[in-house]
């Protein structure tokens, strides 16, 4: 079950992803990370109030907010990155960082993974990294002309998966009960973050119409998200829970082609098949 969870929080990531990404079209990507993130505070809130068993603790208050702290982080630091850097470079860099680092965090902890899980984490980090491979950026050769712009690029869309990988990572760590409170803390840090931001930034933050819906629905499919990956993980192991909670590229890609007809490469179709044989590797293992 925890697996089947996991893999659904990748999916409603993914179209979270997808949504947001519509809205951004049509407005600036900050505004639209604002109205998300408000959403999604408000989604926290309704099911928090309605599920959770008793009150919330420090410890959900600490880890909670550490882990939206770090995700925020990763978002702003994505967005800039994509707009000064190769995108052909930091998409599968920052998909294949936030996916590696519950792996690793996992193994570091005592998670301990068969032979055929092992393989299995490897088939998907490499399925995240084919499938984020857009060819944005042209055939490479702006890389090789501008070293400084690519290291650049490569920096930013490491700390950005980082992030995003930590906040997989500090959830993990929360109080192993029916809360979710920790969620509602991570939106409250999260929203902190992108207000403070904007007393420096000055963005006005009104937004109407078509993309104020889809940021919004953005942020409550993104919240959705975060309560399957959290019950997943209270009942399975970091290191799998965190690595199939990472595959959200794959729906964005898929809802990408189907709904708005982009054109799937090769290299992200083998990248679709890697990650559904990764999943049985990790299921069987």
């Amino acid at each position: 079950m925890h697996l089947f969870l996991a893999l659904t929080s990748a999916m409603v990531l993914g179209s979270a992803d997808f949504v947001g990404g519509l809205a951004t079209k049509r407005a600036r990507a900050f505004v639209v990370v604002c109205w998300s993130n408000t959403a999604g505070l408000v989604t926290a809130l309704a099911f928090a109030g309605f599920l959770s068993r008793g009150g919330t603790g420090w410890s959900e208050v600490a880890w909670g907010g550490l882990a939206g702290l770090c995700g925020s982080l990763g978002a702003v630091l994505l967005y800039h990155a994509l707009a000064n850097g190769v995108m052909s470079l930091v998409a599968p860099t920052t998909a294949a960082a936030a996916a590696a680092l519950p792996v690793i965090a996992g193994v570091l902890l005592g998670d301990r993974l068969t032979a055929l899980a092992v393989v299995g984490a490897l088939c998907a980090l490499g399925s995240v990294l084919l499938v984020s491979l857009n060819g944005d950026g042209g055939d490479g050769t702006g890389v090789s002309a501008d070293r400084r712009k690519a290291l650049r690029s490569l920096g930013m869309a490491l700390t950005a998966g980082a992030g995003f990988g930590l906040f997989f990572v500090f959830l993990a760590r929360t109080p192993s009960d029916t809360s979710l409170w920790p969620l509602v803390w991570a939106r409250c840090a999260s929203l902190t973050l992108l207000l403070g931001l904007n007393l420096v930034r000055r963005t006005p933050l009104r937004m109407s119409g078509q993309p104020r819906r889809l940021a919004l629905l953005s942020g409550v499919l993104d919240m959705g998200s975060s309560i399957l990956y959290l019950v997943a993980v209270r009942d399975g192991t970091l290191a799998i829970v965190g690595l199939l909670a990472s595959l959200y590229p794959i729906s964005t890609v898929l809802l990408a082609r189907f709904v708005l007809k982009e054109r799937i490469r090769g290299i992200q179709q083998v990248g679709v098949v890697l990650a559904v044989g990764s999943v049985l590797l990790l299921a069987w293992g």
